[in-house]
């Protein structure tokens, strides 16, 4: 996470609605850095490593069989 540093400098004043405009900025982005975007920001919400994403805990779910008897 030490990779990314808040500039300081590109401040800009705008209004709310400018400033809730993301879709323009991400609409030029190719998939992939969409989804690193995507990866980097669970990472601060769920406060992972970035590359070490936790593993699902498969213990919460469980699973049966459906037979159908018709």
């Amino acid at each position: 996470m030490s990779d990314y540093r808040l500039d300081r400098n590109a401040f800009k004043a705008q209004t709310a609605k400018e400033a809730a405009d993301h879709d323009v900025y991400y609409d030029k982005l190719s998939l992939k850095e969409r989804l690193s975007v995507v990866n980097y920001l669970n990472s601060v919400a769920y406060n992972y490593p970035v590359n070490e994403p936790p593993r699902m805990d498969r213990t919460a779910f469980s699973m049966r069989s459906h037979i159908n008897n018709g």
